[in-house]
């Protein structure tokens, strides 16, 4: 897989006799996945670009159609693909807001000049996201690890896209 392709989804079991295949959406509104297109569906290290021809809510899930599978045993041969999009196609964010990708191996540094460490992951809480910070294997303060609520204006003063950067205030004890 190219590394300017970005998984949204994944495809699931065949549903019915015509081709129709189960997608479980990775996107924050799920219906978004079907914004894309067209999808490159990657099985097992092989790509492959198709057209959604038609999809509906199936449950709590949803189904879709490609324009090139008519039947379920061709719809088996794609079930567990990744569905993935070209960076191209994902939309470009308002100033000041990111895409958790972008935020991942940024370092962290507080407003006092001390190194937090790498964003090694993000988790989405009920209230806010929260950045998970690899911290130095050096760290003054003995962490490996810390939690900062991605609050922007109280906890992150500053994301620095281009120096790969985000200034926070923070105490490095905790």
């Amino acid at each position: 897989m190219s590394q300017d392709s970005i998984v949204v989804g994944k495809l699931g079991a065949p549903h019915g006799i015509k081709g129709w295949l189960k997608v479980h959406s990775f996107t924050d509104d799920p219906e978004g996945i079907f914004d894309f297109s067209p999808w490159l569906i990657n099985q097992q290290g092989k790509v492959e670009t198709f057209e959604v021809a038609d999809w509906r809510r199936s449950g709590k899930g949803f189904i879709a159609k490609f324009a090139n599978i008519n039947d379920r045993d061709e719809a088996m041969a794609y079930t567990h693909g990744e569905i993935t999009v070209t960076e191209s196609q994902i939309p470009e964010l308002p100033q000041g807001e990111f895409y958790w990708r972008d935020l991942i191996g940024m370092s962290v540094v507080t407003n006092k000049g001390y190194s937090l460490g790498k964003v090694d992951d993000l988790m989405e809480t009920g209230s806010n996201d929260v950045l998970v910070v690899k911290a130095n294997n050096n760290d003054g303060f003995g962490k490996s690890e810390r939690l900062l609520p991605f609050l922007t204006d109280s906890v992150i003063l500053n994301v620095n896209a281009e120096a790969k950067e985000i200034t926070v205030d923070w105490d490095p004890s905790f």
